[in-house]
């Protein structure tokens, strides 16, 4: 029997399957395990490379499997596709990930630590209750424009919906029933507040302990959350080798749609890290934003962008912008420095 060298595991809940493959890539075996048998089973298995797909439960199993003594890699799904052999179950997928293992040329994902991925938690806990507010602020304007109330816009406005339910004239419009369930959300937004409140200073107290993340916020448009969230969310800078790469790996470099030698660029391919790619598109809007009304300054990259192209598509460029010297900072561990503008 073949010595087995690459092991595909296909994980999910309970069920799991691997795949053993040997040096020429020939099947070894091919086995369903359940969730209570699968560490017993690779510690009876020598040393060997283990692949993933990078999805929930990953970076978990990736821990206890490297415990062990194997090398684990973990591989984006969408690059595992493509060796799906038509029908899909468990033993194919894994198979396939077996497959693409063996590539030379595959890309793969960092293992992160647990307290990498409780870091992570601080700003998906942040969006949720983010989107949250903002669903009940929308869930009120509604209800209250069906009274023939128009509420002010904005987060900023919605501390005055609990005040305006309490003026005499919109009580006397409203029926019970109505304003009571007004006071529900009205209340649940000020809990959601104050909740999000709390992680900010969270977020800020982390940002004043990073080494890293202080050297982030020195480049114009990245503030305290993006700040921690690159540092938080993102694989270590060695692991690319250029700005680009990370730039890619956010998702905010172009398509390509290039043939015959012509080079065709379409939009960002929006592919990576959303979190993070949101973030630095709100800071460089910010940035653009204030350079619209400030003025950008004199012979500048922005200046000229600004003079020939769309506001938001400046916002764009310049996240990618932001992104590569994120990853130059992170690399030369040096703090952000303005160019000089080239007097003509």
């Amino acid at each position: 029997m073949s010595e087995v060298i690459t092991i595909g595991l296909d994980i999910a809940k309970n069920s799991f399957h691997a795949h053993g493959a040997g040096e020429r890539g020939e099947t070894v075996f091919s086995r369903k395990l359940s969730r209570s048998k699968l560490l017993e089973f690779f510690a009876n298995q020598p040393a060997c490379l283990v692949a993933m797909e990078a999805c929930g439960g990953a970076h978990h199993w990736a821990r206890q499997l490297v415990q062990l003594g194997h090398e684990v890699r973990l591989i984006p799904p969408i690059y595992v596709k493509p060796f799906v052999k038509r029908h899909k179950n468990d033993a194919v997928d894994a198979e396939a990930i077996c497959e693409a293992a063996q590539r030379p040329g595959m890309r793969f994902v960092a293992i992160k630590t647990e307290e990498q991925q409780a870091a992570g938690m601080v700003f998906r806990t942040r969006d949720l209750l983010v989107r949250q507010r903002t669903q009940l602020i929308n869930a009120l304007r509604g209800h209250l424009a069906e009274y023939g109330w128009v509420a002010p816009r904005g987060v900023g406005q919605a501390a005055m919906l609990a005040d305006l339910l309490d003026e005499d004239e919109m009580a006397s419009s409203l029926p019970e029933p109505a304003r009571a369930m007004l006071r529900v959300m009205t209340d649940m937004l000020d809990q959601l507040d104050h909740r999000i409140t709390g992680l900010d200073k969270e977020i800020a107290r982390r940002t004043r302990e990073d080494e890293v993340a202080r050297r982030l916020m020195t480049i114009p448009g990245i503030g305290p959350i993006a700040a921690t969230a690159i540092v938080a969310l993102a694989p270590q800078a060695a692991s690319f080798t250029k700005g680009r790469d990370f730039a890619a790996w956010l998702g905010l470099a172009p398509l390509q749609h290039s043939t015959g030698g012509k080079q065709k660029l379409g939009r960002i391919s929006k592919m990576g890290e959303r979190t993070i790619r949101r973030l630095l598109i709100i800071g460089g809007s910010a940035v653009v934003r204030q350079a619209a009304v400030r003025g950008a300054p004199a012979g500048s990259w922005l200046e000229g962008m600004l003079a020939r192209k769309p506001r938001m598509l400046v916002s764009v460029a310049l996240a990618n912008k932001m992104a590569r010297i994120a990853w130059a900072l992170m690399t030369k561990q040096e703090d952000y420095k303005a160019p000089v503008a080239v007097a003509a």
